[in-house]
């Protein structure tokens, strides 16, 4: 990875919120076909800590919701990192804190909700996709579940990729009004081309920026990242 990484940002449009990129342990599932965004981990808790501590020293709760994402879960930070989110939000008095958590967290997201009592916690899920066989046989997700309404129950918020090949206007469409229907709040990433075996089809990227994108760009409840560093943190 490279050695500056931006981790701090104000998104100003479309649920105002500031955002953090913190470093953890690492995505203990790594399976992943699309991502190698798990390199951006160490395995020493008290460097992390130390980093973390610097980032979140830069949050001044100017909506009073904070967005925190790190490569992996949030159950992947060491203990230190989560006591210094909950002091930062208590002293800047946010109310809103955001964290994603891959669904095989999805039994230890309760417990999570109580340790942050107080606060209003917006789980994330990174989902990716509704279809079952593209998720696991091509994304390789790791979520066995099948049905939408039970994978959606202990999530608030839900990642979806487009602009694979294989994915259609009809695939793309049924993701985005289901993901509407079960969660709170959507977040569309594009396909960029990173270093993974998944590259970006350009043809089911047009067709999205053709005839999805401009009936859901300004809808409130749907952020769309074209590039991945439209939240403006990354590298």
């Amino acid at each position: 990875m490279p050695k500056f990484m931006e981790r701090y940002s104000v998104i100003k449009e479309k649920n105002p919120r500031e955002i953090v990129l913190l470093r953890g342990k690492g995505c203990v599932y790594k399976k992943c076909t699309f991502c190698d965004y798990y390199t951006d981990s160490c395995s020493d808790a008290d460097e992390n800590f130390r980093l973390n501590k610097e980032v979140l020293s830069h949050v001044r709760s100017l909506y009073g919701d904070l967005e925190v994402i790190n490569s992996g879960s949030v159950f992947e930070l060491d203990k230190n990192t989560i006591e210094e989110i909950k002091r930062i939000c208590r002293e800047k008095n946010i109310v809103i804190i955001h964290f994603e958590a891959h669904y095989l967290y999805k039994d230890r997201i309760k417990a999570l909700r109580e340790e942050f009592d107080g606060f209003i916690l917006k789980m994330k899920l990174g989902l990716e996709t509704f279809d079952y066989d593209f998720r696991e046989n091509v994304l390789k997700k790791g979520i066995e579940e099948k049905d939408p309404k039970i994978i959606a129950k202990q999530f608030d918020e839900a990642n979806f990729l487009f602009g694979v090949t294989g994915q259609t206007y009809e695939s793309m469409k049924n993701d985005i009004e289901l993901g509407l229907k079960l969660f709170e709040r959507i977040c569309i990433n594009i396909m960029c081309d990173n270093t993974s075996q998944i590259k970006p089809d350009k043809a089911v990227i047009d067709t999205f920026m053709e005839k999805l994108y401009p009936i859901y760009k300004d809808n409130a409840r749907v952020d769309i990242l074209i590039s991945n560093l439209d939240f403006g943190v990354g590298d």
